[in-house]
């Protein structure tokens, strides 16, 4: 894990800004994330369902607050056939963490992450 994500993993709950997918707002929302990697981890307890989820798969592009942490990136909702074995990790770590890993893990990759430009998978070395 980079020093800088390590130095904020214990942190209780970051600061997501997304785009309103129907009115063009940014919407803030608090909520419980993990490290896993070089990517911070949400659970969208309602799935799909949630504006927050929604707002991403209209606009990939976020805002994240931690602490003194602030910085940009891309979001992606995992998919469980194709993303079983992250999934299944990054929901063991939340469960760990919280006491609870249910509902539908979503991937924040901050901007500044080489991971996909060094051909490292996302989500690996958690």
């Amino acid at each position: 894990m980079p020093p800088a994500l390590q130095s904020i993993a214990d942190q209780q709950v970051l600061y997501m800004t997304t785009i309103g997918r129907r009115t063009g707002l940014p919407r803030e929302i608090e909520i419980w994330f993990v490290v896993c990697g070089e990517s911070f981890y949400l659970f969208a307890e309602t799935g799909e369902a949630a504006g927050w989820v929604k707002n991403i798969k209209r606009n990939p592009k976020v805002a994240v607050r931690i602490g003194e942490l602030k910085t940009d990136g891309t979001a992606r909702v995992l998919d469980r056939q194709h993303d079983p074995e992250l999934w299944d990790r990054v929901a063991a770590i939340a469960d760990h963490k919280y006491g609870w890993g249910d509902g539908l893990p979503v991937e924040i990759t901050p901007v500044s992450s080489s991971s996909d430009s060094d051909g490292v998978r996302r989500g690996e070395n958690c």
